[in-house]
């Protein structure tokens, strides 16, 4: 084959390397940061794309993300591709934070941070799968809680992006612009000589 390696490696290295890569976790966060400052749209589009991702991404609604980031995308005029890659704030190492602060913070918004009555049987609110016996314990406060989480880093996050993309634009502007004054500079020459 074309690109296979010397060196098999092992099943147990595969598998550390798909909860722990061997580069780490900076090289795909430059490679998200980079697909996001080279998409083609204006930065209030790529901002606005980007925190529909992330505030869809505090909802406790795992499997709605996508379509939520979509939808909040449309309404704020967001980049899609933008949203889409917004969602990466929510994965399986932020989950746990984010669930554990959305709930903590609703708790306290709703309940004034008293303690909850008795144990949450979660087994059993899911084996169940009702959405009403999940709604008071589980679902309300993290919604709840989510609200200003996600306008405080929804926030943050449209500032820091706009500005980099406006920066990551003028300056790739500049470059493409002095190309082209080089390219004709040297096609002058080349048809006066």
């Amino acid at each position: 084959m074309l690109f296979r390696r010397r060196q098999p490696i092992s099943r147990l290295t595969k598998l550390r390397e798909l909860f722990w890569p061997r580069r780490g976790f900076i090289r795909s966060f430059q490679y998200l940061s980079k697909r996001i400052l080279r998409l083609s749209a204006t930065p209030h589009a790529i901002a606005a794309g980007v925190v529909a991702g992330v505030v869809s991404s505090w909802t406790p609604f795992i499997g709605l993300h996508f379509l939520l980031a979509f939808a909040i995308a449309y309404l704020v005029a967001g980049n899609m591709v933008a949203a889409a890659l917004g969602t990466a704030f929510g994965n399986p190492l932020t989950f746990p934070f984010i669930w554990a602060t959305t709930w903590e913070v609703g708790h306290r918004l709703i309940g004034n941070g008293a303690p909850v009555e008795g144990n949450v049987n979660l087994e059993h609110k899911f084996s169940v799968a009702a959405i009403e016996s999940m709604w008071q314990p589980i679902l309300k406060p993290m919604l709840v809680g989510a609200i200003p989480l996600a306008v405080v880093s929804g926030v943050i996050i449209y500032c820091v992006l706009y500005l980099a993309v406006s920066k990551f634009q003028a300056r790739r502007r500049e470059r493409l612009a002095e190309r082209a004054r080089a390219r004709l500079a040297d096609a002058l020459q080349g048809s006066s000589v």
